[in-house]
């Protein structure tokens, strides 16, 4: 008889609980953030095809880019949150992918200008389902030591997805553009702009399938209640609690939206103002941003969360500080690079505006849910996406349109556009910025007391309700 193997026989961890899993789930969750870019950003390398063959004006392609992805991606990241918060984030994640694509594969088969307005809505909207429960499933994943390099990395997905989407997909329309008319099976006839979303909205299907067989960690870092069990707490609990610290969960998503309005309408007419002022083909154009954005972009992402993360302790509120004076130093090269007068110069400009864009996307990712308990974090992330895009993305693509439009009459005025929405919002930004450190301090003593059990208070003047005294914030 062969003695008994004592090491087989014991049980085995939990998927969630091994030490490589977490790894593992990032990596397929910034696999998804970067198709939920390339998604999203495909349509900004075909502005001239597609207001050619549907016959629309810059304004209505900016709403195409911007207010149609942003108006139900901005409000329905609450109520999805909302579910996060309570239920299956992998669940939610993965059901969101699925329709995304499914949506930008509808792109392509769109006829008509009314029904890829609607598509790019199903974009957003599975989009929505995303972000708010990923910073959530990460902040169960990872220690706060390590938060913020992780949320970090699920934010290459910015840079690595839009970089990809103009760089493959200006290469992509490069090769298809010279067939006037693509045959697809079961499709039919096809202009090459629709062939090209329905190739980049088939991986997605695989990713989502990937995201369904994710483990659902154990959540950390929740308000329980005497008994020690986690509190479930009702929509009016959680916007008391929000409410109370209005100067901290309102002003800063608004701040980072005023941010947002500069980074969208960077990507989404940057490209356009290169083939528009300097001649460059849409292969040029889709190369040069893509590439600068696919490099650059990654290196300020990672070393931005790298250079916030070394300064967290001795500069507890680094994370808002950060954001502030990157933004504060990108309003130089920001507004110079569409002013430049060459094609070199203007990309060259672009290299530090795009390494300080992306610096600052693992602060402001992580600094809310430092602060935040755990029953609120998916909430307070869709929150801070509800401002975000209803600030930044809609007003981001079509402030600039509309300046080409409506006041400098001219579409080889880009230039000036650019360069003005990038100077005031950037410098609104920053204020905004400013008038949050002092609040989020407070929130941060707040958070360490109630973790050590001293009971912060949890209303603004410093007055706790009896009856709230034994709620604390434990860190399992």
């Amino acid at each position: 008889m062969m003695p008994e193997n004592k090491e087989c026989s014991m049980p085995r961890k939990p998927l969630s609980e091994r030490s490589w899993y977490p790894n593992y789930v990032l990596a397929i969750l910034l696999l998804a953030y970067i198709f939920s870019f390339i998604d999203r950003q495909i349509l900004s390398l075909m502005v001239v095809p597609i207001r050619r063959d549907l016959g629309i004006s810059d304004f209505q392609m900016s709403l195409l880019q911007g207010t149609a992805f942003a108006l139900l991606y901005s409000v329905m990241a609450l109520p999805i949150a909302r579910l996060a918060d309570a239920y299956s984030r992998r669940t939610i994640i993965s059901s969101g992918i699925a329709l995304w694509s499914i949506m930008t594969i509808s792109c392509g088969l769109a006829r008509s200008y009314g029904t890829l307005f609607l598509a790019r809505v199903g974009v957003g909207v599975g989009e929505a389902a995303l972000s708010p429960a990923a910073y959530s499933l990460l902040s169960d994943y990872f220690s706060k030591q390590r938060l913020a390099r992780a949320v970090a990395i699920y934010s290459l997905g910015i840079s690595l997805g839009s970089g990809l989407a103009y760089l493959a997909g200006g290469l992509l329309m490069e090769a298809v553009s010279k067939i006037s008319v693509i045959e697809l099976p079961l499709l039919g006839a096809m202009k090459p702009w629709q062939a090209v979303f329905i190739i980049v909205g088939l991986p997605g299907l695989l990713i989502a399938l990937l995201m369904a067989y994710v483990g659902e960690p154990e959540r950390r870092g929740a308000l329980h209640d005497p008994s020690g069990q986690t509190q479930k707490l009702k929509m009016r609990e959680t916007l008391r609690f929000l409410l109370t610290r209005w100067r901290l969960y309102l002003v800063f998503p608004i701040a980072t939206g005023f941010l947002g309005i500069f980074s969208f309408g960077l990507m989404a007419w940057y490209p356009t103002f290169l083939i528009r002022t300097f001649g460059m083909s849409i292969g040029e154009s889709g190369t040069y941003f893509g590439l600068t954005y696919l490099f650059v972009g990654t290196l300020g992402t990672y070393f931005g969360a790298r250079i916030a993360e070394s300064l967290q302790k001795k500069y507890p509120d680094i994370h808002i500080r950060f954001v502030m004076i990157s933004a504060l130093v990108m309003i130089v090269p920001g507004v110079l690079g569409p002013l430049m007068p060459s094609a070199p110069l203007a990309l060259a400009m672009l290299i530090p505006t795009i390494f300080l864009k992306c610096s600052y996307y693992g602060s402001t990712g992580t600094a809310m849910q430092l602060v935040t308990p755990n029953q609120m974090r998916a909430q307070v992330s869709a929150l801070q996406i509800f401002f975000g895009n209803i600030i930044g993305l809609a007003v981001g693509a079509s402030s600039i349109a509309a300046l080409n439009d409506f006041v400098f009459h001219d579409d080889n005025s880009i230039h000036y556009s650019l360069a003005l929405v990038a100077g005031a919002s950037c410098l609104g930004g920053v204020l905004l910025l400013a008038s949050c450190l002092k609040p989020y301090a407070k929130a941060l003593a707040e958070t360490k007391s109630t973790e050590e059990g001293t009971n912060a208070p949890i209303d603004e003047k410093g007055a706790k309700q009896k009856a709230a005294c034994s709620i604390a914030m434990a860190e399992t």
